[in-house]
Formats: structure tokens, C-alpha cells, sequence
């Protein structure tokens, strides 16, 4: 049961980025989002909705245009805790980002995100 609520939890965190108007993104991000979440995205630690929603409009805005975002692996969830791989594709199969995320739920909800964007490289 746990792993049906995160997965909820993450495709409606991710279905944000790919609403059809910017101003669905934080009715999305608010039902999947606490309000303290603590997001450790590409620039550093950031609080709040407000803070997650500045960076999936960012993303939304790509220059090379708007893009989807899906995950792309099951919810794989020990715990309170959850990883997922996703891929972001800007259109006409512009350029192409895959990661992973952690995540931590609380009541159903993510209160915390760690964006791991890109593949790691290989050990020597």
C-alpha cells in the first residue's frame, strides 16, 4: 500500500512538468508536495512549493522548448523511502536529460527530493 501512495506521490510531482498551463504546476506540486518539502535539485538545497515550482517552470521553459518529463523505471520503495528513474525530452527529440530520484514520504506526501540528473561514471 505504501508503494501505491508513492508512486502516486511521484507521477503527480512529475506530471507538473508536463501540465498543459504553467498555472496547473502548483495545484499539481501542492497534492504531491508537503508544504516544507526540502528539495535537493542541480543548484543546491531549497525549501518549500514555491521553491520546487521555480525550478519545474525553469525546466518547462527550456530553451530548447517544452519538453516531457516520465518516469521511465517502477517506484522502488524500502521503507519511507523511494528511487525512481525519469527522462526529460525536449521536442522534436531535442536534447535528452535521464536521472534518478530519492525521495522521502511523509503521509503521502514527498517531503523530501534528491535530483541525481545524469549517469554516473563507470570506477577506473
Amino acid at each position: 500500500m505504501l508503494e501505491e501512495a508513492a508512486q502516486s506521490a511521484i507521477d503527480m510531482f512529475l506530471s507538473a512538468f508536463n501540465a498543459s498551463d504553467d498555472g496547473y504546476v502548483t495545484a499539481l506540486l501542492s497534492q504531491a508536495l508537503t508544504s516544507d518539502v526540502v528539495f535537493w535539485g542541480p543548484l543546491g538545497r531549497s525549501e518549500g512549493v514555491e521553491a520546487v515550482e521555480r525550478f519545474v517552470l525553469d525546466i518547462r521553459r527550456h530553451p530548447a522548448g517544452a519538453g516531457t518529463m516520465v518516469r521511465c523505471s517502477a517506484v522502488d520503495m524500502p521503507g519511507e523511502w523511494a528511487r525512481y528513474q525519469w527522462v526529460f525530452t525536449t521536442p522534436d527529440g531535442g536534447p535528452r536529460l535521464a536521472g534518478t530520484d530519492v525521495v522521502h514520504l511523509r503521509k503521502n506526501r514527498i517531503d523530501q527530493i534528491i535530483v541525481f540528473a545524469g549517469d554516473i561514471e563507470p570506477a577506473p
